[in-house]
């Protein structure tokens, strides 16, 4: 049965595709604090990946209030660094500063932020500031942010950052290291959680997005004003779970002889291949109907290699994998020979014995 959560709004999805497994007012626009920064540190990694530049901090770039990483004036530091900073203890002057780093103005930052939300196809959503501080124009919804986290946690350096429970920080100017403990307490209290942030303040209350993967299968959940958030993650990526099922798609120990028509071999081996996994939903999984498709015969010459047909797996009659059949040899065609070839072999042979 579906959870019962005390979230004003949450969204359960399959983080391959996005698709939803659960939902409650999972379209209501609503604050989302410091979840905010799982856009802004998706671009700043974008950023990075072009040039992971070093970033002088200037006494504007940390003029911002509420939680932090204890950046200074004068501190230098890399993109990277600084989205690790916002993704561990949520830094607002890690997101200032990497905002004001890429874009030069904060207005510039969130036009980059909408943008790359329009080109995801996060229709209820518009940012206003990179650390997700209060503003009335600032928003989202459960979806949406559901939504970006699949989008983020297909970025590599975005999940290696968000999927560790500390994170050590390098600092250029002064040289040291520090490290910064990840907020997300399911990193340690939820088997396979993987990321990725949580977030509040007094107009969002508690907000969370948590992704966690388990036998191939990866799920993602989001509330959203949640007073009980911890507790309703583990139900909620319980039930998502609960939802989906790995299946492997391997017929490469698939063996079976075609006849052939034509050929100087009467039939061909025909060979399987592996169609790697993909994940379902339950109901799928459980009613898969496998068929072998393959013709009565093939007509000669065949080639190694040569598509012969396939295994289709079905479920409610559509189709969700299928997997290559081909031909494990070479078969030339049956030649006829004249009774002038025959003579010459014939001779051929005689005087081969001599």
């Amino acid at each position: 049965s579906e959870p019962s959560v005390s979230a004003k709004a949450a969204a359960v999805v399959n983080a391959d595709d996005g698709a939803v497994l659960y939902a409650k007012n999972e379209r209501q626009h609503l604050a989302i604090a410091s979840t905010t920064k799982i856009m802004t540190a998706l671009l700043t990694l974008e950023a990075a990946r072009d040039e992971n530049r070093a970033v002088t901090i200037s006494a504007e770039m940390i003029r911002v209030e509420g939680s932090s990483m204890g950046l200074r004036a004068g501190d230098r530091l890399t993109l990277r660094d600084l989205a690790a900073g916002m993704l561990s203890v949520s830094g607002n002057d890690a997101a200032n500063a990497a905002a004001l780093a890429v874009a030069g103005t904060q207005q510039a930052f969130a036009d980059k932020m909408n943008a790359k939300a329009a080109a995801l196809g996060l229709k209820d959503t518009h940012f206003v500031t990179p650390s997700g501080l209060d503003d009335g124009a600032h928003y989202s919804c459960a979806y949406d942010m559901a939504q970006l986290a699949c989008a983020a946690m297909k970025n590599a350096d975005f999940a290696e950052i968000a999927g560790k429970k500390a994170l050590r920080v390098r600092f250029l100017s002064p040289a040291v290291t520090r490290t910064f403990p990840n907020h997300n307490k399911l990193l340690s209290q939820y088997a396979g959680c993987n990321g990725v942030k949580t977030g509040f303040t007094d107009k969002a209350g508690r907000c969370l997005v948590s992704s966690a993967e388990r036998n191939g299968v990866r799920v993602i959940a989001v509330t959203l004003n949640d007073p009980d958030d911890w507790r309703d993650h583990k139900a909620l990526l319980d039930y998502g779970f609960s939802k989906l099922t790995g299946r492997a798609f391997d017929d490469s120990s698939f063996r079976l002889s075609l006849p052939v028509a034509g050929g100087a071999a009467q039939s061909v081996a025909v060979r399987g291949s592996d169609g790697g996994s993909r994940v379902l939903r339950t109901e799928e999984a459980q009613g898969l109907v496998r068929t072998v498709e393959l013709p009565q015969f093939v007509y000669a010459p065949v080639e190694e290699g040569q598509a012969l047909g396939c295994v289709r797996y079905t479920a409610g009659g559509v189709t969700v994998a299928q997997t290559e059949l081909t031909a494990a040899g070479n078969v030339p065609r049956f030649v006829q020979k004249n009774w002038l070839q025959k003579l010459w072999e014939g001779i051929r042979r005689l005087f081969s014995r001599r």
